[in-house]
């Protein structure tokens, strides 16, 4: 994150994410391994005019409105944008009349967390341009709130931490109970290795049925465990648990959760020790529980990780 603040003018960075391991663990209270890429957004706020404007390079016209107004009345763009406006003004702040323009090169849809970027620079510039005074705390709720509430994107958090908080050449571990992160060298370079970001061309959407089906199919399996979240759930506890559950579909999602958080957790000791080569194993199994188990992936997904590790079996020779 960067901060640039002329006068009334105040400019903020953020980077968009790759997840290296710990998929449908933040919800569940558990771990994540993310770290940041270099495309990012960057929002500038303006103090004067008239009402609240805000724009976005990437659109074809601004749009004007006030705290009087609704959110739900502007296009879904507009509400990722001027979201915290209406969100900091039913905290009882005063925000005055002053533009808001964003500019990201993150891929939208492709799994990159172009939305976070873009809420998280928001809200980080409004915060130095209104003097705001924000804690590293209050900054990750605000915008979490806006991506949860007001747009209704029923994230986890992961991609609003790691954006906020990201480290340049460190993967970032993340306890998404405490929301504590922890920034941990990954230079996949220095091994001889090459970090690839494949575009599957498969289309990727937040604010869909199958999202909220796995989140509530684990609050659900940890109502019916009598745990507060699946991250309390032990992998030695773990066949204990999938023997009271009745529902097949409840088991595998409970057996996703619990075997990533362990995965998370061993890839971090990895990393700290500097064997960066021996995380292989433990990405693909991580592929294979998502797919097997919490059953979210799709075909061109399921190609390219075939293509990948064919690749790799026949350079290996």
């Amino acid at each position: 994150m960067s901060l640039e603040s002329p006068a009334a003018t105040a400019r903020a960075f953020a980077p968009g994410r790759v997840n290296l391991i710990g998929e449908h663990t933040d919800y569940n209270d558990g771990f994540v391994l993310p770290f940041a890429i270099a495309a990012g957004c960057t929002a500038t706020v303006r103090l004067g005019g008239q009402g609240w404007r805000v724009a976005s390079q990437q659109q074809d016209e601004s749009v004007s409105t006030s705290s009087a107004a609704s959110p739900q009345d502007l296009p879904e763009w507009a509400r990722y944008v001027g979201g915290a406006l209406w969100l900091l003004t039913a905290q009882g702040r005063t925000v005055p009349a002053l533009s808001i323009d964003i500019d990201s090169n993150v891929p939208l849809g492709a799994g990159l967390s172009s939305s976070a970027a873009l809420v998280c620079s928001v809200v980080t510039a409004l915060d130095d341009a209104l003097d705001l005074r924000l804690s590293a705390a209050d900054l990750l709720a605000l915008s979490r709130s806006v991506e949860n509430d007001l747009v209704g994107a029923p994230t986890g958090g992961m991609d609003q931490l790691v954006s906020l908080r990201a480290v340049e050449g460190h993967a970032l571990l993340c306890d998404m109970r405490d929301l504590t992160s922890t920034p941990l060298s990954f230079d996949p370079a220095s091994a001889g290795l090459a970090l690839l970001v494949v575009d599957t061309r498969a289309p990727h959407r937040l604010v869909d049925g199958e999202y909220a089906d796995r989140r509530s199919g684990c609050e659900e399996a940890a109502r019916a465990l009598g745990v507060g979240a699946l991250r309390d759930v032990t992998t030695a506890a773990l066949p204990a648990a999938l023997e009271r559950l009745g529902d097949e579909r409840l088991r595998r999602y409970v057996r996703h959760v619990v075997t990533e958080n362990d995965r998370v957790l061993v890839t971090a000791e990895i990393l700290r020790s500097g064997d960066i080569r021996d995380i292989g194993p433990l990405l693909t199994a991580s592929h294979a529980s998502m797919r097997d188990d919490f059953a979210i992936t799709v075909p061109e997904v399921n190609g390219a990780v075939e293509v990948l590790l064919t690749l790799a079996r026949w350079e290996r020779g």
